[in-house]
């Protein structure tokens, strides 16, 4: 099958053999615990995050604009993996044990498929980076998953170190490039959102509810009674007086 991208004993193709390597070496328990993470657990623990997020953003001072941002994130990844239908094709670039038997894969049903670039890498940054831009602590946590999960895609011997790339690459600039476009667009989506019934989904009720409790409370304040002017004096008044 021809191919833009030749393996010729590069360094690409001698990392990938260093790292699934060492699936030859591991226990069986170890290899099926890295595939199940590369294939599930990684884009679970993401989803996980993504919902931290969101329960974080809701609270924020400007939380229309952080729930926009971590809106963007699922959008960024379905229009990364759109733009990479064209680019697999054109490539079209075969799994790496398709040429390369010698390799140790750990998933079954992919020989069918094109390696260039890595779907999962793609998902895995393009929310990474997604986050990043909303809450920078889970951005980074985002992004150790993202990392994780191109190594686990190499351990499984179904892409190569560049296919990796390729993904983390494509999902970085579809998500800095469109993100302009996109908050103009979700902003005032979320915006308008805090005046319907799905206002919970972008504001926290405790939030919404403390201005009010604010005023209730100075409406609700015990004043301290003054002298009457014209009153006539109370008994003590008039003995303190004498």
């Amino acid at each position: 099958m021809s191919t833009l991208l030749a393996d010729t004993g590069n360094p690409d193709l001698d990392l990938l053999r260093v790292i699934n390597g060492l699936s030859w070496s591991a226990p069986g328990w170890l290899d099926g615990l890295v595939s199940w993470v590369g294939e599930y657990g990684i884009l679970l623990g993401l989803a996980a995050v993504c919902l931290t997020a969101w329960l974080r953003a809701r609270k924020a001072p400007d939380a229309p604009v952080a729930v926009a941002g971590l809106l963007w994130a699922p959008i960024a990844v379905a229009l990364a993996e759109l733009a990479n239908l064209p680019i697999s094709a054109i490539v079209d670039r075969p799994r790496p044990f398709v040429d390369h038997p010698e390799l140790n894969v750990l998933v079954e049903g992919k020989e069918g498929t094109l390696s260039f670039v890595s779907d999962h890498s793609a998902m895995s940054m393009g929310i990474a980076v997604a986050v990043l831009l909303v809450n920078r602590r889970l951005g980074l946590v985002a992004g150790l998953l993202a990392l994780l999960q191109g190594f686990c895609r190499m351990y499984m011997g179904v892409h190569y170190p560049t296919d990796v790339i390729g993904g983390y690459a494509l999902a970085t600039a579809v998500v800095l490039l469109l993100a302009p476009i996109a908050m103009a667009v979700l902003v005032p989506l979320c915006h308008a959102l805090t005046r319907t019934a799905a206002a919970p989904l972008i504001v926290a009720r405790s939030r919404r509810a403390a201005p009010s409790g604010r005023r209730r409370r100075r409406r609700g304040g015990a004043r301290r009674p003054g002298p009457t002017v014209g009153a006539e004096p109370g008994p003590q008044e008039r003995d303190l007086a004498a």
